[in-house]
């Protein structure tokens, strides 16, 4: 079974992408805070992260650009989840997501991004 982390510190936003993945077959692992992101991701060994921008004690784009620079978690996909619909802001391309997805976002988006990068 594969692994997601998904790190949103809106509740209601993870507790439905949770609900939609574990009826696709995903094992679901989930966090409101950015802080314990690289420990749990060492951790648990995700296939995909699921990763906020604007998490209320860090920038989801910096913990991106920190796990992909390491060489344990370098090919993690990271899929940035965010409401501001910024992917192609400097930073954002620089933080190294695999891909974007915007909020709201569309239950079958969600489902086709997952699918891809967690196969």
């Amino acid at each position: 079974m594969k692994r997601i982390l998904i790190v949103d510190d809106d509740q209601d936003i993870r507790e439905i992408m949770a609900f939609i993945l574990r009826e696709e077959g995903y094992e679901i692992f989930e966090l409101d805070k950015g802080r314990d992101v690289v420990e749990t991701v060492e951790r648990i060994h995700p296939d995909l992260l699921l990763l906020d921008v604007m998490l209320g004690d860090s920038d989801g784009r910096d913990i991106c650009g920190e796990l992909k620079r390491r060489t344990a978690t370098r090919n993690l996909p990271v899929i940035i989840v965010s409401a501001s619909h910024g992917y192609h802001t400097r930073h954002e391309k620089n933080c190294g997501a695999d891909d974007y997805l915007p909020k709201p976002f569309e239950i079958g988006n969600l489902v086709d991004q997952v699918r891809r990068y967690a196969a």
